[in-house]
């Protein structure tokens, strides 16, 4: 395992590169990667306006910990060509040894937990060719996924309205892969995970209630649903959720649980809650309310999960609007009462299951000392990358609203000016907003490594949501849409996209 989660956890491609650099005498030569992705995810029948950047002190904490060792170098050593020889030199071997960690590697990221947007850098890596060329498989490893489960979560936040979303995702996730989930989810907008790793890692009370094994155990030997329901109050009196789907909710589950939830009451208990785990969760959740109700369970916890979404609570939580006061239900109370239990649709991103990152070269240090912008061309236009050294920022309208995030040459004040011409990154197109619309702006790149080690801060899980938040409260209402969102600007200055297409033209573009 050590030799799994270590500096090897790279692609082949990335060392076959860097022992030809090292060869021509370009391993050490700076360069900068860009780390951005080209579009938000797309579910199909709804897509996301904007991501939640995740993973990002992870990734900075295996930097500072890993390097090549002997172990490593000895497994590089032992490679063979197709006809026996060593696939790596000894001199390039010995580089790595004296060379091979990220001591030299300069990392300017947006902060984990913010909102960021297509094309526009999330991180740039600056250093030497060899060494940030190899960081770029972990790199993106370690940010595309669990960016993608932080949007997700940022969603499913969203759908919920504010009630508590429980992160049920590990048995669904892709093995170790499920705890980088959990974390981008509850940067992303869950309050709690049953993972109880994870919980303990960061700080957070594990939750869960019990599955439906625990009613079939006693059923199948002999005993009943509310037999089951009574050892399980008996042993948890204070945190006593009942799953009352296992034989029939309406006739069976919620009855057995008034009783048991009687019985927690004459002994001055308080019972928590259901979980309802299938069917028609609306109109059981209805059926099951008006039961607690008459019964004096007016503000006992209803959990609902079974393959939710933020689609699927956004249909629940409408249903409940339009049909709760049929049956002479508040549906403000109603939905104030429920807690979204979600599992699979989170931690797999149901219907995207794979951010786009891409870790792209943009400038390379020429002979004499400067740094020369570098570019890719492609037949599809929007693969084309921002070449160069960049700043990143963001500007805010008359409305205290997100209005661009504009890309600049490093050197620039992308807003001097009275009137500020910004140009989209892939069209020749563009439009001009007068200096007196923007009511404020902000720089989004801050130094998070250097010297080998993280400059973060280390900030904990509560600050990165509260980045979270303070970035969707100030994000149009639409970009924020679950269906067919508002297209987000991301923006060149002039300058940039002058150098952006000088270098396209010097390629034949």
């Amino acid at each position: 395992m050590s030799v799994v989660s270590g500096v090897l956890e790279t692609d082949q491609y990335q060392l076959v590169m860097a022992q030809l650099y090292w060869k021509e005498g370009l391993a050490e030569r700076g360069a900068q990667f860009d780390y951005f992705f080209r579009r938000y995810p797309d579910y199909g029948t709804h897509q996301a306006g904007f991501c939640v950047t995740a993973g990002l002190g992870w990734l900075l904490g295996w930097m500072e910990s890993v390097r090549f060792g002997r172990e490593e170098i000895a497994l590089l050593a032992g490679q063979r060509t197709v006809l026996g020889s060593p696939r790596f030199d000894r001199g390039f071997l010995d580089w790595l040894a004296e060379n091979g960690d990220f001591g030299s590697i300069a990392v300017d990221a947006v902060p984990e937990g913010r909102v960021v947007h297509a094309n526009a850098p999330i991180a740039t890596v600056r250093g030497p060719l060899a060494m940030t060329q190899i960081l770029e498989t972990p790199f993106l490893n370690r940010l595309n996924y669990p960016t993608l489960i932080a949007t997700k979560a940022a969603r499913v936040d969203d759908a919920a309205r504010g009630n508590v979303v429980l992160e049920f995702g590990l048995r669904r996730g892709p093995h170790t892969g499920a705890h980088a989930g959990g974390w981008g989810a509850l940067i992303g907008g869950a309050d709690y995970t049953s993972n109880v790793a994870l919980s303990h890692a960061v700080g957070l009370d594990p939750k869960g209630t019990h599955a439906h094994s625990l009613v079939q155990a006693f059923m199948s030997l002999g005993w009943t649903e509310l037999d089951a329901f009574r050892k399980f109050a008996n042993v948890y009196p204070d945190e006593c959720v009942l799953l009352v789907d296992t034989v029939d909710v309406l006739q069976s589950g919620v009855p057995n649980a008034i009783t048991v939830f009687d019985e927690l009451r004459a002994n001055d208990r308080a019972p928590v809650g259901i979980r309802i785990d299938s069917g028609d969760l609306a109109y059981l959740t209805i059926q099951a309310a008006r039961q607690l109700n008459d019964s004096g369970y007016e503000d006992v916890s209803i959990v609902l999960s079974s393959d939710l979404d933020e689609l699927v609570i956004w249909q629940i939580l409408s249903q409940l609007e339009a049909e709760a006061p049929r049956y002479g239900l508040d549906a403000t109370a109603l939905i104030g009462r429920i807690t979204f239990g979600v599992g699979t649709r989170l931690i797999t991103s149901h219907g995207d299951s794979a951010l786009g990152g891409v870790y792209k070269l943009v400038a390379i240090d020429d002979l004499e000392g400067g740094s020369s912008p570098t570019i890719k061309l492609s037949e599809t236009i929007e693969k084309v990358p921002v070449p160069g050294e960049k700043k990143l920022m963001r500007i805010y309208d008359n409305r205290g609203l997100a209005t661009a995030d504009v890309i600049a040459m490093a050197n620039e004040d992308p807003l001097d000016g009275d009137r500020i011409e910004l140009f989209h990154p892939h069209r020749e197109v563009s439009r001009t907003i007068e200096r007196s619309e923007i009511s404020d702006s902000e720089s989004l790149l801050a130094r998070v490594f250097a010297g080998g080690r993280r400059l973060d801060g280390e900030p904990g899980l509560e600050e990165m949501r509260d980045r979270r938040r303070k970035d969707l409260e100030r994000l149009d209402p639409g970009v924020r849409r679950l269906v067919n969102p508002h297209i987000y600007h991301v923006s060149l200055t002039r300058a940039m996209k002058d150098l952006q297409l000088k270098l396209m033209a010097r390629l034949g573009h």
